[in-house]
Formats: C-alpha cells, sequence, structure tokens
C-alpha cells in the first residue's frame, strides 16, 4: 500500500522497468487502484485476477512479452484507457468489448491480423492504434466506431482501403504509411473533419479527383506536421511535378481534371 500514489485525480501505482517476470500477487489485493502502470518489464502472462482491479481507468502493460489478455479484462467497466503495444498477441479478447468506457486504445507493435466483430461496441473510442502489426485489410468493426478521431494503422499489409471509411465522420488523423495501398478511396474525400492523412510509402499511382474537397491545410513532409503525406510512392506523372507545387496546385489540377 505505501507504493500507492494519491494523486488529485486517480490512485495511482507504477511498477515500471522492474525487470518482472510475473505480476506480484499484492496487486489483486488493492481494488482502490485506477492507474496501473505494468510497462516495459518480462511479463508473459497477465493472470484473470486482473478483474478484481474493476476501478482501473488506466492501464499501461506495454513493452512486455504477452502472447494473450485474460477474458477477465472485460470486467474493467471503468476502463478509459488501455495500452497494450510492443507485446506479442496474435489477437484480442471479445470481452474486451465490454469495456464500453474505452476511450483510448493501442495494440500497435503486435502481431494482430484481426479483431472481434463485438469491437463494434466500444462506441466510446476516440484514438486507436493498430500500427505494425499483420493486417491486410482493415477490420470491418472499425468502420462503425464512429467518435473515433485518430486512427493509425501505419506499417501493416494492407492492400486497400474499403468505401466504408466515409462512415468515420469524426476522423481527423488517418495514419496508413508504409502499407501497399494502390489506389485510395472517393469516399475518403467526403471526411471533411480531416487533419492529418499519411499515405507515405505505399503503391499509390494516383489520386481522386474529388481530393480537394478534403480541408488539408498543405502537403506535409514533417511526420507530425498536419496536412496530406504522400511521399514516397509511384505516382504517375504529371503528379510528381504537381505535388512539388503544394497543396493548392495538386488541389486545382485536380478540380479541372473533372
Amino acid at each position: 500500500k505505501s507504493l500507492l500514489k494519491r494523486g488529485l485525480r486517480y490512485v495511482s501505482l507504477s511498477l515500471i522497468m522492474k525487470g518482472m517476470t510475473r505480476t506480484p500477487d499484492f496487486l489483486w489485493g488493492l481494488p482502490e487502484v485506477q492507474k496501473l502502470n505494468l510497462s516495459r518489464n518480462q511479463l508473459a502472462v497477465i493472470p484473470p485476477s486482473l478483474g478484481k482491479l474493476d476501478r482501473l481507468v488506466v492501464l499501461n502493460l506495454g513493452g512486455n512479452c504477452l502472447k494473450c489478455l485474460p477474458k477477465e479484462i472485460g470486467l474493467l467497466r471503468n476502463l478509459k484507457v488501455l495500452f497494450v503495444n510492443m507485446n506479442c498477441l496474435t489477437e484480442v479478447p471479445a470481452e474486451l468489448s465490454l469495456c464500453r468506457k474505452l476511450e483510448v486504445l493501442s495494440l500497435s507493435h503486435n502481431r494482430i491480423s484481426q479483431l472481434p466483430l463485438s469491437f463494434t461496441d466500444l462506441t466510446s473510442l476516440r484514438k486507436l492504434n493498430l500500427s505494425n502489426n499483420r493486417f491486410v485489410q482493415i477490420p470491418l468493426c472499425i468502420f462503425a466506431l464512429r467518435s473515433l478521431d485518430f486512427l493509425h494503422l501505419g506499417s501493416n499489409r494492407l492492400e486497400n482501403i474499403a468505401e466504408s471509411v466515409q462512415y468515420l465522420v469524426n476522423l481527423q488523423i488517418f495514419i496508413v504509411e508504409n502499407n501497399n495501398i494502390r489506389t485510395l478511396p472517393r469516399s475518403l474525400c467526403f471526411i471533411t473533419t480531416l487533419e492529418l492523412l499519411n499515405v507515405d510509402y505505399n503503391a499509390i499511382q494516383s489520386l481522386p479527383d474529388d481530393l480537394y474537397l478534403l480541408r488539408l491545410p498543405r502537403i506535409a513532409w514533417n511526420p507530425m506536421d498536419k496536412g496530406l503525406h504522400i511521399a514516397h510512392n509511384p505516382l504517375s506523372r504529371p503528379l510528381p511535378k504537381v505535388v512539388e507545387g503544394g497543396l493548392d496546385v495538386l488541389f486545382n489540377y485536380l478540380r479541372e481534371k473533372k
């Protein structure tokens, strides 16, 4: 109990970088914990006892050796933020979709190739990071997550973006860099909330004529900048030269092309 920190907002416990290969048993006798950081250890298993910590709001399991999550994670009904990035997950338990208050979820740097259909129930989810996994297509359940404003699917094996992407009406940041995408769907052009669209390092040869409908501020080169990131694609002529002229030149070209 002496490890517990009672902040203004949360009762928190940090056991980051402790070299742990298993979770200490005393953890499960601390039901008052709201913020738990077990990141950057060598944990191979999280036991079912995790479900006892039902007041958890923030849980960080990043940077471990986890191959799966216990289904009891679904008992964490107050959970808003979950990091399980940099592990060895090949799947995600369907029970995670019982965490209806979840707003931020990072599953990046794992071995995941699909998500449970029940993920459609995560209607409060705003930020989802699935980068550096093994997705060949964007899971259909994602298109039901209308509250999403951040979606990162970079460094996967995506070959296309489904037209259903238009249902993500609140999306502001969409990152699909370093995939095998050949074309962008026309429906993407109707997400007028987009501020950053990153399609760097793909196989894109042409751009949809309606791209000018997007309210992006510029052609962006710095990874953190808002705008259209379209470097390192085999764009057909005269697009490479047009892009060099900036976003206004590109949008005017596409408008006239119509």
